[in-house]
């Protein structure tokens, strides 16, 4: 390999660390993986290509040792973390409004149980009916009621 053509090496094996796609190394965003990357040895990058090293180290620092697709994985992670809260808020709120309804119905239960023990109660006692005596109950003696003859 001549020097073009290890620099040309260095310089897509750098392209393809800060975009997350390594082709040949562990991914790291160390000499060692841009050695291996690029098929060359270290020495090469430290000894006798090193402005590409410190291009690469430069522009490590500026992206604090983050490749690019981990960047948009965190920003993903981010987006659906806060996705993951608006439902677990929303869920907590249905659960919510659905434990009303359960104690609300749960009451309506009960009134209705009653209601209907009331109306089994008055069909047994007529007299009882409206809480009033029967019209028939004040009747003279010797009239008779609607109906009799």
């Amino acid at each position: 390999m001549t020097d073009d053509d290890d620099r040309r090496a260095i310089t897509a094996a750098m392209q393809r660390l800060f975009a997350g796609t390594p082709l040949r190394s562990s991914g790291k965003l160390d000499i060692v993986s841009l050695a291996q990357e690029a098929g060359v040895k270290r020495n090469k990058l430290t000894h006798k290509h090193t402005d590409l090293k410190d291009l690469f180290y430069a522009q490590r620092r500026t992206r604090a040792g983050v490749p690019d697709n981990e960047v948009e994985l965190r920003v993903q992670i981010a987006t659906l973390q806060k996705s993951n809260q608006s439902l677990r808020d929303e869920r907590d709120r249905y659960r919510l409004t659905s434990e009303t309804f359960a104690r609300a119905l749960h009451v309506l239960t009960i009134e209705n149980d009653q209601f209907r023990r009331d109306a089994r109660n008055r069909s047994l006692h007529p007299s009882r009916r409206s809480g009033h005596p029967r019209l028939v109950d004040h009747l003279e003696p010797g009239t008779s009621s609607p109906g009799e003859t």
